[in-house]
C-alpha cells in the first residue's frame, strides 16, 4: 500500500439482514488507480461490499470513505462512483452514442460537449465507429464495452463492476479480461471487481480480497494468494490444491499442521526421490485427464488420501496410457505451504 490518500477505505464495515451477518467488521483500503478484486463464493458477502460502497445499501455499522470523505450516508447518486452490472441494462431504442451520452444529460452537460466526451469514451473502448448502431445491432462483448464507457463517461472517481463478465461465453471472457485490464490502465481510474472466478481474478487484480463467511480471508497480490495461501479455505478455492490433514502432514511431508502442494509442483517418477530437500509417496494412476495444455493425472497414495499431479503436455502420449502404474509422486520441501488458519 501506498503513502497516497486511499481511494477507498472501509473501517469495520458490518451488514445484517435480520439475524443474518452479510459483512462481518471488514477493515479495507483500496489505492488509487489500483484494479481491486473481491473474490468469494456465492453468500460471502463481497456482492454486499460492492453495494455498500455504491451506496445501493446502508451499513450496520461501520464507515466508508472515499478519498478521504466520509460517504457512509451519503445517496448513491452523490458519490463519485459508478456501476457496471453484469445487465448491461442498455436503452434498447437509443443509439450506441446516446446510450453512452445519457448520464451527461441528466447531469445538464451541453448538447455538443455531450456528443465529444461521449465519442472520446467510445474511443476509448474502441467503439467511436458503431456510436450510431442500437445495442440489438451489438456482440455481447460490444455491448460490454458500450456499458464501460457509458459509467467512465461521467468521469467517477472509482468504477464498481459486479461480475460484468458473466454473461459472456468463455472465448469472449478471455478476450474482455485482457481489453478490461488495458481499458483500466488507459483510464487510470480505480476498479473494484467482484467475481467468484478465482482464474478471472487472478489475471485482472493488483490485488485480491478473498472473502469468506463475510469477512476477508486472505488479502495480497494473484501471486501471494496462489503461492502463499494462508488458510485451507484459500488454498482450495483459489486454483487446485492438494490438501494434507493434520495427520497426512505428520506422516507424508514431516511437519506438524495442515499444508498444500499445487498439482505442478508435483512431479512422478518410477523411483522414490533421492534428491537433497525432496519427498515422495507411492501410489496408483487411477485417472489421467488430457486438459490440452497439461495431463491432469489422480493418484491415490498408498498413505490414504488422493491427490493431482499436472503434467506440461510437452510430448505425444495417450492421455490414458498409464492407468493402475505404480508411481512415486515427488515434491520439493520448498514447494510446500503450511496452512495457518487467520488468526492463529
Amino acid at each position: 500500500m501506498t503513502e497516497q490518500q486511499p481511494a477507498i477505505r472501509l473501517t469495520g464495515l458490518t451488514k445484517a439482514f435480520g439475524s443474518v451477518t452479510a459483512v462481518d467488521h471488514v477493515d479495507l483500503e483500496i489505492a488509487a488507480g489500483e484494479f481491486f478484486s473481491m473474490l468469494g463464493p456465492s453468500g460471502s458477502g463481497k456482492t454486499t461490499v460492492l453495494r455498500l460502497i455504491a451506496g445501493f445499501e446502508q451499513p450496520t455499522g461501520g464507515t466508508i470513505e472515499l478519498f478521504g470523505h466520509d460517504v457512509t450516508k451519503t445517496a448513491p447518486f452523490d458519490r463519485d462512483v459508478n456501476t457496471v452490472f453484469q445487465d448491461y441494462a442498455l436503452f434498447p431504442h437509443m443509439s450506441v452514442l446516446d446510450n453512452v451520452a445519457y448520464g451527461l444529460r441528466v447531469r445538464g452537460v451541453k448538447r455538443s460537449e455531450r456528443r465529444e466526451r461521449a465519442m472520446a469514451a467510445l474511443a476509448a473502448v474502441r467503439l467511436d465507429q458503431m456510436a450510431a448502431r442500437k445495442p440489438s445491432q451489438l456482440s455481447g462483448g460490444q455491448r460490454q464495452r458500450v456499458a464501460l464507457a457509458r459509467a467512465t463517461v461521467v468521469q467517477p472517481k472509482a468504477l464498481l463492476l459486479d461480475e460484468p463478465l458473466g454473461a459472456l461465453d468463455l472465448k469472449l471472457r478471455e478476450q474482455m479480461q485482457v481489453e478490461l485490464k488495458q481499458i483500466q490502465r488507459d483510464l487510470g481510474i480505480t476498479f473494484i471487481f467482484v467475481t467468484h472466478d478465482q482464474e478471472e481474478a487472478l489475471t485482472l487484480s493488483d490485488r485480491i480480497a478473498v472473502f469468506h463467511d463475510g469477512r476477508i480471508e486472505q488479502l495480497g497480490t494473484p501471486e501471494d494468494l496462489y503461492e502463499r495461501p494462508a488458510s485451507r479455505f484459500v488454498a482450495d478455492f483459489v486454483g487446485t490444491s492438494n490438501l494434507f490433514d493434520l495427520e497426512r502432514s505428520s506422516a507424508l511431508i514431516g511437519r506438524a499442521g495442515e499444508h498444500s502442494i499445487r498439482p505442478e509442483k508435483l512431479t512422478l517418477a518410477s523411483s522414490p526421490a533421492t534428491a537433497p530437500g525432496e519427498r515422495s509417496a507411492e501410489g496408483t494412476v487411477v485417472e489421467s485427464i488430457y486438459v490440452g495444455s497439461g495431463i491432469r493425472r489422480v493418484i491415490d497414495l498408498d498413505a490414504g488420501m488422493r491427490v493431482t499431479v499436472l503434467e506440461r503436455n510437452d510430448r505425444a502420449r495417450a492421455s490414458d496410457d498409464d492407468r493402475g502404474d505404480r508411481v512415486h509422486v515427488t515434491w520439493h520441501d520448498e514447494d510446500v505451504v503450511s496452512l495457518i488458519p487467520p488468526g492463529a
